[in-house]
């Protein structure tokens, strides 16, 4: 016969976090909590409702326990940047108007030359794309090249397609 489940100072909290749970692991270590203790249902049981291993539900059911005995640090939620992020998103747009002066006042912004001075600002370094995404992300976007010379006659150009003969066109 298996032993009965132990943990019942821990219920409460696992009862609160089924209510509160904003991710699958969340609700799975509340389950492998409560379902022993209201429901009876042993470890196997338990395993194959909340779908882990044995040994993963085991150590669901422990970790609470550590956690509260401070024998085990809790785990940390995720940082507030994004994912892998080197700055958030009001940091990265004070960078960019920091580094971006002259363009701002409608020059070129030459990307080569501006990541050494964005890669300053930050205080480490980042790759190229990298700094194409964040100038994408806050609005700057790269233009297509006009596709007449400068120098070129824009009658004359007017005047050829008008009178170029349609040798495309099906006879």
């Amino acid at each position: 016969m298996a032993r009965t489940a132990s943990g019942t100072a821990e219920l409460e909290w696992a009862r609160e976090l089924l209510t509160t749970a904003k991710t699958a692991d969340e609700l799975r270590h509340a389950q492998a909590i409560v379902l022993p203790l209201e429901l009876g249902l042993s470890l196997e049981e338990t395993a194959r409702a909340i779908g882990r291993s044995i040994s993963l539900t085991c150590k669901l059911r422990n970790r609470r326990r550590r956690e509260r005995d401070h024998e085990i640090t809790p785990k940390r939620r995720k940082r507030e940047l994004r994912n892998h992020a080197a700055a958030s998103l009001e940091r990265e747009a004070q960078l960019l108007d920091q580094v971006l002066v002259s363009a701002a006042r409608g020059g070129v912004v030459v990307i080569p030359q501006l990541r050494p001075a964005y890669e300053k600002a930050l205080g480490r370094s980042i790759a190229l794309s990298t700094l194409y995404r964040i100038l994408a992300r806050h609005g700057w976007r790269k233009l297509a090249p006009d596709t007449a010379h400068p120098q070129g006659d824009a009658g004359r150009r007017e005047d050829f397609k008008k009178n170029s003969p349609a040798l495309w066109q099906k006879r």
